[in-house]
């Protein structure tokens, strides 16, 4: 019984998954093809499109998975805790100090391999 009802939703979701592209696809092929329209209503119609695939794509199992992912990673940045402006600062301090330095370093590293290639080859 669990087997048969799982090819059947399975199946439904393949329709609605076909409906979806088939959507998206009438969207863009219309938004070209009425391109002497006025961009307003061509926009509304593609919005209008997208809100109706994305409808139809959350009620398939993948799009109620995708829903329920959203709103734990929606609940999970709540629970940051975020730097102040001033420890944001610091840090990017730091990061752009540390940047610096190694570039002076890999500068000097670079000069320094230059002149021993020219002393070995010559030029």
């Amino acid at each position: 019984m669990t087997t048969n009802t799982e090819s059947q939703g399975n199946s439904l979701d393949i329709v609605k998954w076909a409906l979806v592209v088939i959507l998206l696809a009438a969207a863009i092929i219309g938004n070209q093809m009425y391109s002497e329209t006025s961009v307003l209503v061509r926009a509304i119609g593609v919005v209008v499109a997208f809100v109706i695939a994305g409808f139809i794509a959350l009620q398939t199992e993948k799009g109620k998975q995708a829903l329920a992912f959203a709103r734990e990673a929606q609940i999970e940045v709540r629970k940051v805790v975020w730097p102040t402006r001033q420890e944001a600062l610091n840090t990017t301090f730091i990061v752009l100090a540390a940047t610096g330095i190694l570039a002076l370093i890999l500068w000097g590293m670079d000069a320094v391999l230059l002149r021993i290639v020219n002393f070995i080859t010559g030029v």
